[in-house]
């Protein structure tokens, strides 16, 4: 396969499809997600399972591949006997897995992966992800963040994908440890309504990224659609960027019963609105699959 153009390159020409949720697409070939490292445990135990997932997105249209690094860090493996070295060599195999699975499609088409850098929160599995406000300084975060992105910079991803940020401390703390790093990044709010997880504006949020040469695209992703309906257009108007949006299917989840409720709202329709707003990175997160990618493809290839 042939070296794909820079991905802020592809940007600036058109759309690009993001994947959907990593961990549903395992859920549903069968593994257990309980552990505390998500999807990330299997990195450790079953990697040809996570470049499945990867696989299944590619073939149903997605350009961009989020590793299964969001929940993978130095200190939650740690609490699983897992050393440095052992957590970084795991680390770059997620980088790996998704190129493996870009080599073995069949499509012509550019593919990119994207590292993915998720929140301290995620490292927690409390859930605290979604509200952010950790107690911890900046600095603290930026020296949590910084070892990790250095692991996955050496590897060369496309892109590091800063995600489901749930507040601007946070985002402060990331786009620092970006600094000199050597690779683009997009950066990615959680949201609700036009405010962070953490209750900041997401137009105050959004403007941290603005001036940052290293950040190719700003938007939201885990949130619902409907919210990322408001927060695209926000996105693009504060900072000029392209915009990136992959929000989750709209379902609830309900921590009680340990189920999902509701129903979807994420639709193939509503992404051409999207992509209207100023979106250049469109794709699904918790409960979007390869089904519905492929039904985002379809429409943003449509004329």
């Amino acid at each position: 396969m042939s070296t794909p153009p820079a991905l802020a390159e592809a940007l600036a020409d058109g759309t690009v499809v993001l994947d959907g949720g990593m961990s549903n697409q395992l859920a549903a070939a069968g593994h257990d997600l309980s552990d505390e490292l998500w999807s990330a445990r299997l990195l450790a135990e079953d990697p040809e399972a996570v470049t499945a997932a990867h696989l299944a997105y590619f073939e149903a249209g997605a350009d961009v591949a989020i590793t299964a690094s969001y929940q993978a860090t130095f200190e939650g493996f740690a609490r699983r006997g897992t050393g440095r070295e052992g957590a970084a060599d795991l680390l770059a195999l997620s980088v790996e897995c998704a190129r493996t699975a870009a080599r073995r499609t069949g499509v012509t088409r550019p593919l990119w992966v994207a590292a993915s850098v998720g929140p301290y929160g995620a490292m927690l599995a409390d859930g605290s992800e979604y509200r952010g406000r950790y107690g911890l300084s900046v600095a603290e975060l930026e020296r949590f963040h910084r070892p990790r992105m250095e692991v996955l910079a050496e590897v060369a991803p496309d892109v590091l994908a800063l995600e489901t940020v749930p507040d601007t401390d946070e985002a402060q703390a990331l786009l620092r440890a970006l600094r000199g790093l050597g690779v683009p990044a997009w950066l990615s709010y959680s949201a609700s309504g036009d405010r962070t997880r953490a209750g900041q504006p997401l137009e105050e949020a959004f403007a941290l990224a603005a001036g940052a040469d290293e950040v190719i695209a700003v938007g939201v992703n885990c949130c619902t659609p409907e919210d990322a309906d408001h927060a695209v257009a926000l996105a693009a108007r504060v900072t000029g960027k392209p915009v990136v949006v992959y929000p989750n299917s709209g379902e609830t989840w309900d921590a009680g019963a340990r189920a999902w409720t509701g129903r979807s709202t994420f639709s193939a329709g509503r992404v051409k609105g999207w992509r209207e707003s100023g979106a250049r990175l469109i794709g699904g997160c918790c409960r979007v699959g390869p089904g519905t990618i492929a039904s985002v493809a379809s429409a943003l290839r449509t004329p």
